[in-house]
């Protein structure tokens, strides 16, 4: 297996009183070139409707089948994740072999589709270790680009005091940082994983979604104007056609951290199979089922509450930081959000729709709640509802016909009506994380106490 890093720590802590104004920052962008995943304000059935029928047979289920349909739930989505990665992998590959505006459009396109399935697993992250250590090597941000590969250096933000923030391992065969000098010669994903975080610094992210983004898409230079990077597919030519230097390294780059995504991927996967001795789901569904209970809100508690209301959406918002904007070379960012929204809403009530159209539903929390407490369930349903509503109006806002205002233009320090969109959102996930936290009285779960990443609201 490639070496892994653990994400690093979150940090901030919580209030109920709130009403944020934006406030700024630096650097990402605007509408991808490839079509972003098809906008849905909400799913198909509400949490509410699916509630509804829930309740009459939530006598009858067993909290092991609770336990298991969760497990299958998360086989599903890290299965999902891997199809749509492996489908990357291909696009990349056409890219590197045939470098065009096609294969770069069709690239980009497949790496917009593998967000959808990755930002809803991202709800098994807080509960599970075995998927948080594993997390960072896939999806940690943001990052310092130039570790990576040219830049604009006029409009490069980086983390104050990062050595390898300039490094360029596409234009270097060798790195010095911290008096180690250590060869780049062949671009492996064993090598790549070695340099996450080399130097001590998080913001040095060699591999994962947002590394493979910012080789498709580059360096957005648009600020809070609308616009994605703009990066040209001649730099995967050959020859004279090749622009800005290295392109069959930058080539060997993509591949080698493409396939790492596809190999990481394999790896959580055997996680959740069932029917294996030694794999993280037969330790988690050898727990007792209150045990598991906990995981699991916590796992929704502190994805709402610290991680998508505080550092993806307060902290942009309070800086006016297109720098802490999560998918910030693609302006994806409103599908990121919404998707972790809707992986949360999908844990409660164990409905999962997956990459082929297929729903998978099956014994849920929301099963137990309504049966001992109704009228709670009732509450977290509609909060549920609301909050992927209201990331589902981000989503539209970002990707409506006339006038998109993306995530990096919402932020702006003198946009109002982008602060109010973000401020709803973050107010409907404050909500529902409270009541997250009385159904985990209900169902036997003494303490959950979500991580709110030292974020007061």
């Amino acid at each position: 297996m490639a070496a892994r890093f653990p994400l690093q720590a979150l940090a901030l802590a919580i209030s109920t009183s709130f009403l944020l104004t934006a406030c700024s920052d630096s650097d990402e962008s605007k509408a991808p070139e490839a079509a972003a995943p098809a906008a849905e304000s909400a799913p198909a059935a509400t949490a509410s409707e699916a509630s509804t029928e829930a309740a009459s047979t939530a006598a009858a289920v067993a909290p092991e089948a609770v336990v298991a349909h969760y497990s299958d739930m998360a086989l599903a989505v890290f299965e999902d994740a891997l199809t749509t990665a492996q489908a990357l992998d291909e696009a990349t590959d056409a890219l590197i072999a045939n470098p065009s505006e096609e294969t770069l459009a069709a690239a980009k396109e497949a790496w917009l589709q593998a967000r959808v399935p990755y930002q809803q697993s991202e709800v098994f992250r807080f509960g599970n270790a075995v998927v948080d250590d594993w997390e960072g090597q896939l999806n940690a941000w943001p990052l310092d680009e130039g570790l990576i590969d040219y830049v604009k250096s006029d409009d490069y933000q980086h983390a104050l005091g990062n050595d390898g923030a300039n490094a360029n391992i596409i234009a270097n065969t060798e790195l010095n940082i911290g008096g180690e000098t250590m060869d780049l010669t062949t671009l492996t994903p064993e090598l790549l994983a070695s340099l996450n975080e080399v130097g001590g610094s998080e913001a040095n992210v060699a591999t994962g979604y947002h590394a493979i983004e910012f080789l498709l898409w580059g360096q957005d230079l648009n600020g809070f104007e609308a616009g994605a990077g703009d990066r040209k597919a001649t730099d995967y030519a050959a020859g004279d056609a090749c622009t800005n230097g290295n392109c069959e390294r930058r080539g060997q780059y993509l591949d080698a951290v493409t396939d790492l995504l596809v190999s990481d991927l394999q790896w959580m996967v055997d996680q959740w199979k069932p029917d294996v001795d030694d794999n993280y789901r037969a330790e988690l569904t050898a727990m007792a089922p209150s045990a598991a209970y906990q995981k699991m809100l916590f796992g929704m508690g502190s994805l709402s509450l610290g991680e998508l209301a505080g550092e993806r959406m307060k902290v942009a918002l309070e800086a006016n930081s297109y720098e802490d904007e999560h998918d910030c070379f693609s302006d994806n960012t409103h599908n990121s959000h919404y998707y972790n929204a809707l992986g949360i809403q999908n844990v409660y009530t164990g409905s999962y729709k997956r990459v082929d159209g297929t729903e998978l539903s099956g014994a849920s929390l929301a099963d137990l709640v309504a049966d001992a407490k109704p009228e709670l369930n009732e509450q977290l349903n509609a909060q549920l509802d609301a909050s992927v509503a209201a990331l589902g109006h981000m989503k539209q806002t970002a990707e409506r016909t006339e006038n998109p205002v993306a995530f990096d233009m919402m932020i702006a320090p003198d946009n109002a009506e982008g602060a109010k969109v973000i401020n709803d959102a973050i107010a409907a996930l404050v909500e529902q994380t409270g009541s997250i936290e009385q159904v985990a009285a209900v169902v036997g779960v003494e303490s959950l106490e979500p991580d709110d990443a030292g974020h007061q609201f």
